[in-house]
């Protein structure tokens, strides 16, 4: 069939090297002695293949190894993989150890050195990427090679007597990390609708990312780090997931390159804003174009900015929710298994949440989806409210369940909603510029989290009243208003271009 994606090449060509055939397990010939060992080794090799197999057809389904989404999956794999990589590395060290009122102090300042640049230029990434050519997977790339300098000035600063780093090398670098990887899901959001089959759509590919990471980097990555990391540890007193982390970032920088050349086709793409000039109204046809002074810009109708806000105050709960619950045990006063088996509990629910929101989200019909995000932002809020009033772990982590749940149900919905409400010359922009909005509430999130006092009650009172603000705007926005000038839902479902018009083009 042919391609809804314009930047695709035909799809009739031989698909990409590299790919090996599948492989049966060789067998051994009559005149050898099957042994139990030697049993049980082709009996592993043969279970091996066949993984590999339904991992190979399943990255590859739909068209997805012509179109060039196989080549994307597999670095965001890799950029899940470092996530929990890290957070192995640094369980110890910085959730547990970090938590005291002193040590806390000090992530608060560190936070604010770090994340306060973070905080400047995530707003510059989007209209960055409407003006970068030719080097969208070098940037991928330049994300992971960062990691690995990270993590070799971690492994260098590493004190195996104490099993610890100095705070000065230990906070700046995980933040760092944290930041890299937000840099990192907002260049890929930018790629991912240049290398999209024709027979499914844009939810359902970043569905199928999201789950290829947490399969394949979080639980696979995360546990083969937690088993280097105890090895080394207890052997040779190295920090074993970081030398992890230093091999999978090589890899992903690798990987990266070797996404197809046509996601950085940037011919005829029109930037996307968030703010919107003209008439308001529920005028749902794109009628004539405003003609203004500049470049041509598409701003984004209503109902994507009601989903913008949704996601955005959900994403203030999923920022604080990662690393609150850390000195939220360490605060108990318990000892380290009970602090592990809170921060475990708490991770599960949010593995189960992401997981079943993001399949869930694969086979809703998103027909209404901005209503879908206002549902998930109020779920989240009661959540928080619920969490703030009871003062209970049960509770948070019942919180943190329906919060990743509703992350990734709202976060499709915003997808649908980029897809059937923008013209395919500024999805890719307009990707980019929503998720940078992600990220800093993210980072917003996580920030509160470590700037509020250590009570439940206190930390989520807190939280519901950002909460709670982003809950408003995002309700008035869907009946057409806002609280902040510009950026709110006073602007029709379909919102025309404005500026001026692309040399050679025939006004409407």
């Amino acid at each position: 069939m042919p391609s809804a994606n314009p930047y695709l090449p035909p799809l009739d060509e031989p698909p990409h090297p590299g790919y090996p055939p599948r492989q049966r397990a060789p067998r051994p010939s009559n005149g050898q002695k099957v042994t139990v060992t030697r049993a049980a080794a082709m009996r592993s090799r043969e279970v091996g293949v066949r993984m590999y197999g339904l991992f190979h057809r399943a990255a590859t389904a739909d068209g997805a190894d012509k179109s060039g989404l196989t080549a994307l999956t597999y670095p965001v794999m890799a950029n899940f993989a470092v996530d929990a990589a890290m957070a192995v590395a640094l369980a110890n060290t910085l959730f547990f150890a970090a938590a005291s009122a002193e040590s806390k102090s000090k992530v608060a300042l560190y936070l604010l050195i770090t994340i306060a640049p973070f905080a400047v230029i995530a707003p510059l990434i989007g209209p960055a990427l409407d003006r970068l050519q030719h080097g969208r997977r070098l940037a991928l790339a330049v994300s992971f090679a960062l990691r690995t300098v990270l993590a070799i000035v971690l492994i260098a600063n590493y004190d195996g007597a104490t099993g610890s780093f100095p705070p000065w090398v230990l906070y700046p670098c995980a933040l760092l990390m944290m930041v890299l990887s937000k840099s990192f899901s907002v260049l890929r959001s930018a790629v991912t609708p240049r290398v999209m089959p024709p027979t499914i759509d844009l939810v359902r590919v970043n569905s199928r990312l999201t789950v290829f990471g947490l399969i394949g980097g979080t639980i696979i990555g995360g546990g083969v780090a937690a088993g280097v990391e105890f090895a080394l540890t207890r052997l040779f007193h190295l920090p074993g997931a970081l030398f992890v982390i230093v091999v999978v970032t090589i890899a992903g920088a690798y990987l990266s390159m070797k996404i197809p050349r046509w996601v950085e086709v940037t011919a005829g793409e029109v930037p996307a804003t968030l703010t919107y000039h003209g008439r308001s109204g529920p005028r749902r046809d794109t009628a004539i174009r405003t003609r203004s002074p500049g470049r041509p810009r598409q701003p984004l109708g209503r109902n994507i900015i009601t989903s913008l806000w949704g996601n955005v105050t959900i994403k203030l709960m999923v920022g604080f929710l990662f690393l609150y619950p850390a000195f939220v045990a360490k605060q108990t006063g318990q000892d380290g298994l009970h602090q592990v088996a809170i921060l475990g509990v708490v991770g599960a629910a949010a593995a189960v949440g992401n997981f079943a929101g993001n399949a869930l989200s694969a086979r809703l019909k998103l027909g209404r989806p901005s209503v879908l995000v206002v549902r998930c932002a109020i779920m989240v809020t009661a959540a928080a409210l619920a969490s703030a009033f009871f003062g209970d772990l049960l509770v948070m982590a019942i919180a943190t369940l329906i919060t990743s749940g509703c992350a990734a149900v709202g976060k499709a919905s915003l997808d649908s909603c980029l897809q059937d409400d923008l013209p395919e010359a500024s999805r890719a922009s307009a990707f980019g510029r929503s998720e940078s909005l992600l990220q800093l509430a993210w980072v917003a999130g996580g920030a509160t989290g470590v700037l509020v006092y250590t009570d439940l009650r206190v930390g989520f009172t807190a939280i519901s009243s950002f909460l709670i603000l982003g809950l408003a705007q995002t309700i008035v926005s869907y009946r057409g208003d806002s609280l902040i000038p510009g950026f709110g839902g006073n602007r029709p479902v379909l919102a025309a271009q404005e500026g001026r018009e692309p040399d050679g083009a025939m006004a409407n």
